[in-house]
């Protein structure tokens, strides 16, 4: 059956490292209504052995808007509606599962897979709302100076801000599991849809809304 709902949460390596910290401020006009849904489709919605995009995310996204149409997450398809997203890269997801499974599975499609086995549609749902911040456009600027900042995700979860700049600029997402590696904002691929008011930012490892 042909999808005719859009892929929510993919893009291009080369699309998103276009796209850098040091990008110039937009102007005062008012924020654009390009959803993010609209913008991250450019890829084609295929696995591929690029660890670098979104393809799993994306994945996970449709599954949950097919089988819940009424989810939260098809908001990212609404670009009347502020929200900032931080998408998980594909190896974010490869390391969640290796986690998970105890093995290290190289194909996104498999990994894609196992984590729908493993957890269901309804938690993924859950995972993905941990990674939407709903009603701010929350460009690099903004969360450079959010140092100890929680954020209120879609999921009714906070997420804690920790900001350094020496010895170089990190930004560091605290999530509920207190045993692992917190995720990181991947500089090169921050402030997509930058002047419209749904923006992303790309992370290393997958936001856990609970201690696994």
């Amino acid at each position: 059956m042909k999808r005719r709902v859009p892929a929510l949460l993919a893009a291009s390596a080369l699309a998103l490292g276009a796209v850098q910290a040091t990008a110039p401020a937009a102007s005062a006009k008012a924020a654009g209504e390009d959803s993010l849904a609209a913008l991250l489709t450019s890829d084609g919605d295929q696995f591929d052995k690029n660890k670098r995009d979104f393809d799993i995310v994306t994945e996970a996204a449709l599954a949950v808007v097919a089988a819940k149409p009424d989810s939260p997450v098809g908001l990212l398809a609404d670009g009347s509606k502020r929200l900032t997203v931080f998408a998980p890269t594909d190896e974010a997801f490869r390391l969640l599962a290796k986690d998970l499974t105890g093995q290290t599975i190289r194909s996104e499609k498999k990994i894609f897979e196992s984590l729908v086995a493993l957890a269901g549609v309804d938690t993924i749902e859950t995972v993905l709302l941990y990674h939407v911040v709903p009603g701010k456009t929350l460009t690099s600027n903004k969360v450079l100076k959010a140092n100890g900042a929680k954020l209120m995700t879609a999921a009714g979860e906070s997420v804690k801000v920790r900001v350094r700049t020496k010895p170089s600029v990190s930004i560091t997402l605290k999530d509920k599991d207190r045993n692992d590696q917190d995720p990181q904002v991947v500089l090169k691929a921050i402030d997509l849809n930058k002047g419209n008011k749904q923006v992303a930012h790309g992370i290393d490892r997958v936001l856990r809304p609970i201690d696994l």
